[in-house]
C-alpha cells in the first residue's frame, strides 16, 4: 500500500474512495478494528465507506492501494456490497474511541482521546498505534496540553468507557449533510445516539430529526428537557414537528405545544387537526406567499433564501393581505421559471398563473399525486372554502407519505443492487443486507 507511514483515523473519515478506474465509490465513515489478547493493540482490519442511498460498506486493508491527503484509492473495483454491520469483537474506532476519557498511565492526569493513528508493520498488517489525548484543565477557558502517547501510555482504552464525551466526534461529522448525519446516528449504540443528538445546537437538531424514522425521532427528542425538546420543535418546519408529535401520547403533545412559542405552535396545532393521508396533513403551512403589487425582482430575492428547500422555493404564492396563513383570497402561483422570464420590473399580479385548481385540505395523496404528475408540477397550493390560502404540498411531502413507513429505517431498507465496474469490466456481486465479508 502507498501511503504515509502512519494515518491518523479521524482525518479520513469524509475522503472519498476511488476505484482504480478514478470513479468515486463513497466516503470513509470509520475504520475497523479487531481486539487482540493482552495489552497487544486492535489490529485495523478495513475502513467503512459510505456508498449511494446511505449505505455503508466494509472495504478490507488489503484491498487498499493508497491512503492520500484527500483520498483512498482501492485495487478492485468489485465490491462486496452486503450492509456493514459490527461483528463481535470488532471495534469501529471513532465510534468507540473518540472522546472516551482516558488517563495517562505516566503522569496519572486524565484526558479525551480526540484521535488514533494506525501503523503497518513489516508484513503489511496495520494496527492501532498511537492515542492523541488532550488533558482536561478543570478550567473552561482553556485547552489542555494534547499528548501524542503509545497505545500502552494509556488506561481506559478497554472495554465499556466508563466516559464519553461529544465534542471530537461532532467536529469529525460536522460538515455532513442532515440526512448523512441521521444515518450516522442510526449506526450508534442507542445511548449514544442520544448522547451526541443531545449535544447537537437546536438547528441543527431539527434538521437531523427531520431524516430519521419515527421511532428514532420520538427517542431523541423524549430524552432531551421538556423545554429543550420544544425549542428543537420551533426550529422544525411545522409540518414535521405535527408528523413527530402525532406519533406521541395527547398527554406529552400538549405540554411540549404549551412550552413552544405560540406562534411557533399554532401552526403545528392546526396541522394536527387534518386527517391523515391528505394534503392538509401533508402541506407546509409556511409556503413563500407575497401581495400582486410586488415585483418580480422582489420575488426572486425571496427564492434565494438559502433557508428554503429547493421545493418550496419553486413557486411564489399570491394572496391578498394577510401574507401569513391562512391568508387573504388566494390569487395565484407564479413559478419561478416564469420569474426568470420576466422584467424584474414587473408585479406579481400581471404574471401569476390561476390556471389549475388548488387542493383542498382533504385531498387524498393518491390525487394529489395524480394532479401533481398530470401538470408536471414540484409544489401545488392547498385552499379552504373561504378562498384562503392554509398551506402548499411540495413533492417531497408527498414522497415521504407514499414511501413506505420505515424507508428512513437502515435496519428495514429494502435490498439494494448495484452492478459497480470491476478493472476487467465484471460487475459486482448483487448482494442482499449482511455482514460485510472479507473479514476472516
Amino acid at each position: 500500500m502507498s501511503t504515509a507511514p502512519r494515518v491518523y483515523i479521524a482525518r479520513l473519515a469524509g475522503l472519498s474512495v476511488f476505484d482504480p478506474n478514478g470513479d468515486q465509490v463513497g466516503r470513509v465513515r470509520d475504520a475497523v478494528a479487531r481486539a487482540r489478547t493482552g495489552n497487544q493493540p486492535p489490529r485495523v482490519v478495513g475502513l467503512v465507506a459510505e456508498m449511494v442511498m446511505r449505505r455503508r460498506i466494509f472495504l478490507p486493508i488489503g484491498r487498499i492501494t493508497a491512503i492520500e491527503p484527500d483520498a483512498v484509492v482501492l485495487n478492485t473495483g468489485t465490491l462486496n456490497l452486503r450492509r456493514f454491520e459490527k461483528r463481535p469483537g470488532e471495534l469501529l474506532v471513532l465510534e468507540d474511541f473518540m472522546d472516551r476519557h482516558v488517563t495517562v498511565v505516566a503522569t496519572g492526569r486524565t484526558g479525551a482521546v480526540v484521535d488514533v493513528a494506525m501503523d503497518a508493520d513489516r508484513t503489511g498488517e496495520w494496527a492501532l498505534s498511537r492515542v492523541a489525548v488532550r488533558e482536561f484543565t478543570g478550567r473552561l477557558t482553556r485547552r489542555g496540553h494534547l499528548n501524542q502517547l503509545e497505545w500502552n501510555e494509556v488506561s481506559g482504552l478497554a472495554g465499556e468507557p466508563q466516559t464519553q464525551g461529544t465534542a471530537g466526534l461532532l467536529a469529525v461529522l460536522d460538515n455532513m449533510r442532515p440526512a448523512d448525519l441521521a444515518n450516522v446516528l442510526q449506526d450508534l449504540s442507542e445511548a449514544r445516539r442520544v448522547e451526541v443528538a443531545a449535544a447537537l445546537d437546536d438547528e441543527r437538531l431539527a434538521d437531523v430529526l427531520e431524516e430519521l424514522p419515527e421511532h428514532d425521532q420520538i427517542e431523541i427528542i423524549t430524552a432531551l428537557e421538556p423545554q429543550r425538546a420544544a425549542d428543537i420543535l420551533e426550529e422544525m418546519d411545522p409540518d414535521d414537528a405535527a408528523d413527530l408529535l402525532a406519533e406521541m401520547p395527547k398527554p406529552e403533545q400538549e405540554v411540549l405545544l404549551d412550552l413552544m412559542e405560540p406562534d411557533e405552535a399554532s401552526p403545528v396545532r392546526a396541522l394536527l387537526e387534518y386527517a391523515p393521508g391528505t394534503a392538509g396533513s401533508v402541506m407546509t403551512s409556511e409556503p413563500i406567499v407575497m401581495a400582486p403589487d410586488a415585483t418580480v425582482a422582489e420575488a426572486l430575492a425571496r427564492i434565494r433564501e438559502p433557508q428554503l428547500s429547493p421545493a418550496v422555493a419553486a413557486g411564489v404564492f399570491v394572496t391578498r393581505p394577510p401574507m401569513a396563513t391562512p391568508t387573504g383570497r388566494y390569487l395565484g402561483v407564479v413559478h419561478f421559471q416564469r420569474l426568470l422570464r420576466e422584467p424584474p420590473s414587473a408585479l406579481l399580479g400581471g404574471v401569476v398563473d390561476n390556471g389549475i385548481d388548488p387542493l383542498d385540505p382533504d385531498t387524498t395523496l393518491a390525487e394529489i399525486t395524480r394532479r401533481m404528475a398530470t401538470y408536471n408540477l414540484v409544489v401545488m397550493p392547498v385552499v379552504d372554502d373561504n378562498d384562503k390560502l392554509v398551506g402548499a404540498v411540495t413533492v417531497d411531502d408527498v414522497l415521504d407519505h407514499l414511501l413506505p413507513e420505515d424507508w428512513r429505517d437502515r435496519d428495514h431498507a429494502e435490498p439494494l443492487t448495484i452492478a459497480m465496474p470491476g478493472v476487467a469490466g465484471a460487475p459486482a456481486p448483487a448482494t442482499t443486507p449482511g455482514n460485510g465479508g472479507d473479514r476472516g
